[in-house]
């Protein structure tokens, strides 16, 4: 544990956009991993989950432990109109009832489970779909984690030629100057989303506790690796990785192959379209869903990150530097992560993305060196014990000034 353990154990409620579970979708690592680490330290914790996926609900046993009580609610479709009403209407954008919330069942639940249970404060994860309820817990203590603003997501992505988000951006801006304003306090994982929402809200209290590893799970592994080869791992249902395994299928890899012939490719992650599906060959592995990605972290020769859209801080490139994979990325894919050019990541725009990659495959000095200083990097700073302990500074702040 990183620092002392708090004197009073907190008891939680937990409202949550997802479930914590299945890890391979990002936005649930942080929940699985805080709730699992809280309630070891001995905190009791309650969650309020949305759920969107029919197969959610036969999740719960891998987290059940965590928590006294679960309760998954089924997310109602939220309408054009209802956005409109919020962005527009000042006395529509916090709820005052249930049938003026998106879920009158959440709010059913939350009201529910504030009226039977004791809670030293409120923890709301996620951003449009939860902010709304903070009347129900406004007496207490309580605070919001959006993980990222996504204002920043949708400015990177109109910056690359989306349409649709150049068009949400106002809109998404608009809603971030007032939907955490009335929180205690807002937590992001990356400096960058605190300075966008900054940027919106001045006075905003805003904290940055960034994501961690599982250090055991994720072992060094700086020796015996394969020649030759680029990883890239990602959910490819996410518009970003997609992007940025067509910007390393199309103009990337090709520009190496014409100086190394044999070199390889590895797209590695769930969920891959057909058009990905479809460029596999002796040069190219499309994995799909893995049980775990450590064996390709602790065997490609270099993991190659060139993300151009996207917010927030990046576990893929964390579980990377964990491994000791060499790390060459665009400068966004390392946001929120205190990498050292040169040191312990390369770090390229897309456009030198191919010269970085050569140099990295060609240099087993410049290798070994980045596998060493990642690894160290993620051991100092970026652990789950960390961000918990951090929680658990702010849970302990928010609770003596109420």
């Amino acid at each position: 544990m990183d620092g002392p353990t708090p004197a009073f154990m907190k008891t939680i409620l937990l409202i949550s956009r997802c479930p914590p579970y299945p890890l391979h979708l990002g936005d649930r690592l942080i929940l699985w991993h805080l709730a699992r680490e809280l309630s070891g330290r001995g905190h009791t914790l309650d969650l309020l989950a949305l759920y969107d996926r029919a197969d959610d609900p036969q999740w719960i046993a891998q987290y059940r432990e965590f928590f006294r009580h679960i309760e998954l609610i089924r997310e109602s479709r939220r309408g054009g109109e209802a956005y409109l009403q919020r962005l527009f209407d000042p006395s529509k954008r916090f709820a005052g009832n249930p049938d003026m919330s998106f879920s009158p069942e959440l709010w059913r639940a939350i009201e529910r489970y504030l009226q039977v249970h004791d809670y030293d404060l409120a923890h709301c994860f996620g951003s449009v779909s939860v902010y709304e309820y903070h009347p129900l817990f406004e007496s207490m203590p309580n605070l919001i984690t959006p993980y990222e603003s996504h204002a920043l997501f949708l400015r990177s992505a109109a910056r690359q030629g989306q349409l649709s988000a150049a068009l949400r951006l106002p809109i998404v801006r608009r809603f971030e100057r007032f939907m955490y304003s009335p929180y205690d306090r807002t937590v992001v994982i990356a400096e960058k989303d605190r300075d966008m929402l900054l940027s919106l809200q001045p006075q905003l209290p805003v904290d940055v506790i960034p994501n961690g590893i599982e250090l055991g799970r994720f072992p060094w592994q700086g020796a015996d690796r394969d020649r030759g080869t680029l990883l890239f791992v990602g959910n490819f249902e996410y518009r970003p990785n997609q992007d940025a395994a067509q910007l390393l299928t199309e103009r990337i890899m090709p520009e190496i192959w014409r100086q190394m012939p044999c070199a390889q490719l590895q797209l590695v992650g769930n969920n891959p379209p057909e058009w990905m599906r479809n460029l596999a060959d002796s040069r190219i592995l499309v994995s799909g869903r893995v049980p775990e990605v450590q064996p390709f972290l602790a065997r490609a020769t270099a993991f190659v990150c060139p993300l151009r859209m996207g917010a927030g801080l990046k576990n893929k490139v964390l579980e990377a530097l964990a491994m000791g994979i060499p790390v060459l990325a665009t400068p966004l894919s390392v946001e929120g992560i205190n990498v050292e050019h040169g040191h312990s990541a390369i770090i390229a725009e897309a456009k030198d993305i191919t010269a970085a990659a050569l140099h990295v495959l060609s240099d087993q000095e410049l290798r070994q060196r980045l596998s060493l200083r990642g690894r160290q990097l993620v051991e100092a700073e970026y652990t789950w014990e960390k961000a918990a302990t951090s929680y658990e500074r702010l849970y302990d702040e928010l609770t003596r000034k109420s």
